[in-house]
């Protein structure tokens, strides 16, 4: 690569990691907490949420004592934002969340995230009534419209009523804030932004190989940013390789991928965590966070864009068998 080329990459990347003065200005927002763990805002939301979210899918996949316990500590440690969906492990991480927030009152100190599955009205409300059992809780304060990964997933939800139900959720007190999520493409994201209503959050991958492949950094945040929407990473240690996430194929290490991901414009990061181990690892590196700077983050594109320009720890942008299989039966695909 010749050195102007290098100049125009660099340039290009960086430009999708600043997002403007509106996305500096979300990082200068950041504020400690009493919890523990720093905390920013939730868009225009008005809501201060904890730098980490707890991803949901990976409790569902644990021995239920220790999800709750790993729950329950973290709280304690300040993670105070938890993230799940209708659809993970047909519905057993909501059910083990439910469990682990009935108790000393631990609902009330979570902003609670899930997702609906439903593309139609009547699936909509069906979502939102069997997510409000599981949870054990009368309202969900932030839903979002799950895996928006198909082209015709915008229409179906504008057409076959899921955005009225979600409005109707919203004025009888089941919902506070709705959003949505996608990992397939940027161009489907945008499209979901451009329907007629005002998404207060959106949840996408952001992580040290997105600027460079189908990238949701340069084409969806800054976006957002503009708007005032809250933006939820996701995928910050990549996936899909068939060797796994990018630190099974780079020298990269967890806190790198972590500090990077947190220094993008986002109000939160979703960390999928499956022990003590992977907790403790993460608010280590949340507490007291401090933006990494500039040139490094510069130097970690550099280094990685030989194997980041061809997606292959991205897969899911790619790969239709990494979408969740109740969205592939959805759409005719079959599991």
């Amino acid at each position: 690569m010749s050195t102007s080329d290098r100049r125009d990459f660099l340039k290009s990347a960086t430009a999708g990691i600043a997002a403007g003065a509106m996305a500096n200005s979300l990082l200068a927002a950041q504020q400690d907490s009493p919890d523990g763990l720093p905390k920013r805002p939730l868009g225009r939301t008005g809501e201060m949420v904890s730098i980490l979210c707890l991803g949901g899918w990976h409790v569902g996949a644990m021995e239920e004592t220790a999800a709750i316990e790993l729950m329950h500590t973290a709280i304690d440690e300040g993670v105070t934002f938890f993230d799940n969906a209708w659809d993970y492990h047909d519905g057993g991480s909501e059910e083990v969340m439910g469990k682990a927030l009935a108790s000393g009152g631990r609902r009330e100190k979570v902003f609670l995230m899930t997702k609906n599955c439903g593309r139609d009205r009547d699936h909509t409300m069906r979502c939102l009534e069997d997510s409000l059992r599981r949870l054990q809780t009368d309202h969900i304060d932030l839903w979002q419209f799950h895996e928006i990964n198909y082209d015709n997933d915008p229409e179906w939800i504008f057409e076959r009523g899921a955005i009225e139900a979600a409005i109707e959720a919203r004025k009888q007190g089941k919902v506070r804030y709705i959003g949505f999520t996608g990992h397939k493409h940027p161009d489907i994201l945008l499209d979901m932004l451009n329907k007629p209503f005002e998404w207060e959050t959106v949840q996408m991958p952001i992580n040290i190989l997105d600027a460079q492949y189908r990238s949701f950094q340069h084409q969806v945040l800054p976006e957002c940013a503009r708007r005032g929407i809250g933006v939820l990473g996701m995928k910050a240690l990549g996936g899909g390789h068939p060797g796994g996430t990018i630190l099974n194929g780079t020298e990269l290490t967890a806190e790198q991928c972590r500090r990077f991901a947190l220094s993008q414009p986002i109000s939160s990061l979703v960390c999928g965590m499956t022990s003590m181990e992977n907790l403790r690892q993460d608010v280590g590196v949340a507490r007291d966070f401090q933006p990494m700077p500039q040139e490094q983050q510069e130097a970690l594109l550099r280094d990685t864009q030989t194997i980041a320009t061809d997606g292959r720890f991205e897969l899911f942008k790619s790969a239709q068998n990494f979408d969740g299989p109740y969205h592939k039966e959805q759409h005719g695909f079959g599991t």
